[in-house]
């Protein structure tokens, strides 16, 4: 699904922050990403998503190498992956029932062949009794899983979350953990940014791709 070879990326004539990336990505596959403030994990879930482009190497993305896609076969791999960002990235002039239906009617689906299923999302997370609020007036942490949630409506065959229990209580991490590994199990592979411990040994079998002095160590 992802597949990574002797990837670089440097900013301009200066050194390299991230060097020498060789990893793949399997089908079905559950993978935390972490390493300390800095090392370069949300740049990582950057090339992957193809909003960076490397230095040197080649990247990978469901059996297309991607240096030389036009910009419609980019669009096309995007909407293949799920995407959970820091910055949440809500649109404040929607309600937060609208923001998570926004993938699905930028598909061309009709409102009525999902509003059940984006109704219940909401519920799973907590925000049925927000559907009709605007992100303006919701809590960060209400902001994340209305962030989680789009992600999720598309069913993603892959999914990118960074930080994505960062600013929610301990229990509500777990319960948004359960979602991921539900996804997970249903045919998504998902690669997890966090700096959380104690939520990666919950999930047994995960890898966890470790970042650190520009490079990537795998632990399976």
């Amino acid at each position: 699904m992802v597949r990574f070879e002797n990837v670089g990326l440097r900013y301009g004539s200066g050194e390299e922050v991230l060097s020498d990336l060789s990893f793949t990505i399997e089908q079905n596959s559950f993978q935390f990403l972490t390493g300390p403030s800095g090392a370069g994990k949300t740049t990582l879930l950057r090339l992957i998503l193809l909003a960076l482009r490397p230095s040197r190497g080649l990247i990978t993305l469901f059996d297309k190498e991607t240096s030389s896609l036009r910009k419609s076969e980019v669009t096309a791999i995007r909407r293949r992956i799920g995407v959970v960002f820091q910055d949440f990235r809500l649109l404040d002039h929607l309600t937060t029932y609208e923001n998570i239906a926004l993938p699905l009617l930028v598909q061309g689906k009709e409102e009525a062949s999902f509003r059940t299923e984006v109704v219940e999302l909401l519920r799973w997370v907590g925000l049925g009794e927000k559907m009709n609020a605007h992100p303006f007036v919701l809590s960060g942490g209400e902001k994340q899983r209305a962030a989680i949630a789009r992600a999720l409506i598309v069913k993603p065959e892959l999914l990118l979350a960074d930080e994505p229990t960062g600013n929610v209580d301990p229990s509500l991490a777990r319960r948004l953990l359960r979602l991921f590994i539900e996804l997970n199990k249903s045919g998504t592979s998902v690669v997890i940014a966090t700096h959380d411990l104690a939520l990666m040994d919950q999930v047994e079998g995960a890898r966890r791709l470790v970042l650190g002095d520009r490079r990537l160590h795998v632990y399976d």
